[in-house]
């Protein structure tokens, strides 16, 4: 269930709150173990036949999002703060087809308890951005719902087993 949202402003900023019916513990280790990662990360129909994790500050990410017509989109970033079952700060940045950035994103997710259930707080920032970033930008809003819906629903799946 999403509680709040604010859409990306001029500085592409946005900022999506979250309540999973789940443990913190639960929705953390989602978040942190590339096996679940790979499972929800990315847009509707979207698979990740690459979901690499270096959980711990300094420690890279390597994601390489395939949509349903067969384009990957291939993103690397770097883990900033690693906070069990609290928060994640990481830089992300999704490449161009020489392997170039097209922007940089930090990313905060903080996770909190609530009766048992998760509340989720995320927020993402575009610190650097190229000319060719504009299209996935506008997309951005877009991106981390539907990335959050399938996490939604993935995590239900693992509080049934």
């Amino acid at each position: 269930m999403v509680t709040s949202s604010t859409k990306p402003n001029e500085d592409h900023e946005l900022g999506l709150t979250r309540l999973f019916d789940a443990p913190r513990e639960l929705v953390f280790k989602v978040w942190t173990d590339p096996k679940h990662v790979a499972r929800w990360w990315g847009p509707h129909r979207f698979t990740n036949p690459v979901c690499e994790l270096d959980l711990r500050p300094g420690g890279a990410i390597l994601i390489h999002m395939r949509s349903p017509d067969g384009i990957v989109y291939p993103m690397t970033g770097v883990f900033q703060e690693v906070v069990p079952p609290e928060r994640l700060v990481f830089t992300s940045a999704a490449l161009d087809s020489d392997g170039n950035p097209m922007f940089e994103v930090l990313t905060t997710v903080t996770f909190a308890e609530e009766g048992g259930k998760t509340k989720q707080i995320l927020r993402a920032r575009v610190i650097k951005k190229t000319a060719q970033a504009a299209p996935y930008l506008a997309g951005m809003e877009q991106g981390w719902t539907q990335s959050l819906e399938r996490l939604a629903a993935f995590v239900s799946t693992q509080s049934e087993e």
